[in-house]
């Protein structure tokens, strides 16, 4: 004899899942003494939002789904913004929420909200599971849905009686197995290989859909084999490997920034893996450069994103039958490097001046110091994130994580956490504002719990900083974005870790060294000087000219 909740354990472990994230409630019992007889490690969170964040961390940096576990009602729809994080960053998670029984009702609507139909907009599926007998393939199906092309959360809710159904001849498992995606059609390949001949200033664009776990080594062969210069959205950053001096900046603003200088002058951008749920990394219209989409769906028509032609298919593969048909054959494939030069030195402009509070881009130069190539820095949403996006030099795939899709606060720690958990030999750091730290500061007690190695650096501005800029920039009074903080040190000791001031700029660097030395938890709090939002981002770029295409 085994129950619902049972056989549910069971076919999780079948998918290989060893973690589950969450906040269990009265309705999840049978479901957690299953866990307790399992192989599956139940990590408990403070607050399911941060349980979700974390297993759509692990679906980005794994490709598997994460797994998080929530009760009925108040815990489940705690998940929401993790489930839309993860839908709209394309993150493969499942979410296992509880409900009360749905064969009595001896609780009348106590704690009932319809959380599946809360979840159909914010996830690929969302489904009730009424049947013990039915969970094989429901999960089985929930994590072939989560990691099929677009990657993105799956929703079951199994009822408290269900979990407790006994089944004397419990159905069997159903077995994984691995699906090829199929590669592009050859006329496709065909059509865009005569548009990158015929280019005179070709330009590659890599969106967020190219930092797939799995496509690292295709795309990096593409760029050499071509030779034609890059440039990344915000969540593409870092999906080619560094040294092949074909780096050509991160569109972190939609137009008038300096890598735009060589997006203006392109007339042919092949958008590797863009995902239009992202920012626009640059705005199509009806003088502009002619567009390529490259990715594993068609692509989404846009008011300023509108192909004209594309590439739909296994994108490494693709990308391989792509370079046969260029090699050698591409003499304009560098044309517009050298621009090269001009948009990075603009961009680390004044990287390295010593004022006290910190500029954001000396923050960003000296966190880059103190991370090795594999360092893995995860950002929370915030003007700095900007900064970061800009100004932070990847040479490796996913190791800058951000989020340029619904571009939440709080995510930062949670997904740090989920980076130190898979990478323990890595050092692993969150950058969050003071606002976007204080929505999951309570997971600094879990981050101590699970004995993880982890620095956390706060940018103290005592604001909600980029809405206070954008509040200034279109001439709106001061007003309502500022608040108190805690004292950080005494706040990280409290839970347990090491805090530390930055009270001279030249002393973040060896403090980050530091902390990630000493291993354990840390907090490391610095003011930040936000002047140059104004300077950089407002003044400067404005004065610049608008780039034409060469004859």
């Amino acid at each position: 004899m085994t129950n619902g909740a049972a056989l549910l354990v069971a076919a999780l472990e079948n998918e290989g899942v060893d973690r589950i994230f969450g906040v269990p409630g009265e309705e999840n019992l049978d479901v957690l003494d299953a866990l307790r007889r399992s192989r599956i490690e139940l990590i408990l969170t403070r607050h399911e939002q941060s349980a979700a964040f974390m297993a759509a961390t692990h679906g980005r940096l794994t490709g598997r789904p994460g797994v998080c576990l929530s009760t009925l009602g108040p815990g489940a729809l705690n998940l929401a913004t993790g489930a839309a994080y993860a839908h709209l960053g394309a993150m493969p998670m499942v979410l296992i929420t509880g409900q009360k029984p749905i064969m009595s009702s001896r609780q009348a609507r106590f704690q009932i909200v319809d959380v599946v139909a809360t979840m159909k907009p914010l996830t690929k599926v969302a489904r009730q599971i009424v049947s013990a007998a039915s969970i094989p393939t429901l999960v089985r199906d929930a994590f072939r849905v989560a990691m099929e092309e677009r990657p993105g959360p799956v929703h079951l809710e199994l009822p408290e009686d269900i979990a407790a159904e006994e089944l004397a001849d419990p159905p069997p498992l159903v077995p994984p197995h691995p699906v090829e995606i199929p590669v592009a059609q050859a006329a496709a390949l065909d059509r865009a290989a005569g548009m990158i001949l015929a280019a005179e200033r070709p330009l590659i664009m890599l969106g967020a859909a190219a930092s797939r776990p799995r496509l690292a080594a295709g795309l990096l062969d593409f760029v050499r084999r071509t030779g034609i210069p890059f440039f990344t959205t915000q969540m593409g950053k870092g999906s080619v490997a560094g040294g092949t001096e074909l780096y050509m900046g991160t569109a972190a603003l939609s137009e008038r920034d300096h890598v735009h200088v060589a997006i203006d002058r392109a007339d042919l951008i092949i958008a590797i893996g863009h995902d239009t749920v992202e920012k626009p990394p640059f705005l199509m219209g009806p003088s502009g450069p002619r567009v390529i989409h490259v990715g594993y769906t068609p692509a989404s028509v846009e008011q300023v994103f509108f192909p004209h032609a594309e590439v739909v298919g296994d994108v490494g593969p693709s990308l391989r039958l792509l370079a046969d048909r260029l090699d050698g054959q591409l003499p304009n494939a560098g044309a517009l490097l050298p621009l090269r030069a001009q948009i990075l030195g603009r961009i680390l402009d004044r990287a390295e001046e010593g004022r006290f509070p910190p500029t954001p881009q000396r923050i960003v130069h000296d966190v880059r110091q103190a991370m090795p190539e594999d360092g893995i820095v995860a950002l929370d949403n915030g003007m700095y994130k900007i900064w970061f996006a800009r100004n932070y030099r990847t040479r490796v795939a996913n190791t800058l994580l951000l989020d340029n899709a619904l571009a939440t606060m709080g995510a930062g720690l949670p997904s740090a956490m989920m980076a130190a958990m898979l990478y323990p030999q890595r050092r692993v750091l969150a950058v969050c504002g003071d606002g976007g730290f204080m929505m999951n500061s309570q997971e600094m007690e879990t981050a101590v719990r699970l004995r993880l190695n982890l620095v956390v650096l706060i940018l103290d501005d005592g604001a909600y900083g980029m809405i206070r800029w954008k509040q200034a920039v279109d001439s709106f009074p001061d007003f309502g974005m500022t608040f108190g903080n805690p004292d950080f040190v005494r706040y990280a000791e409290a839970y347990g870790a090491k805090g530390w001031r930055i009270a001279r700029t030249e002393d973040l660097v060896p403090t980050l060294e530091a902390a990630f030395a000493a291993g354990g938890v840390h907090l490391v709090a610095t003011p930040v000087d936000y002047t140059e939002n104004t300077r950089v981002l407002v003044e400067e770029l404005r004065a610049m000219v608008p780039a034409q295409p060469s004859a």
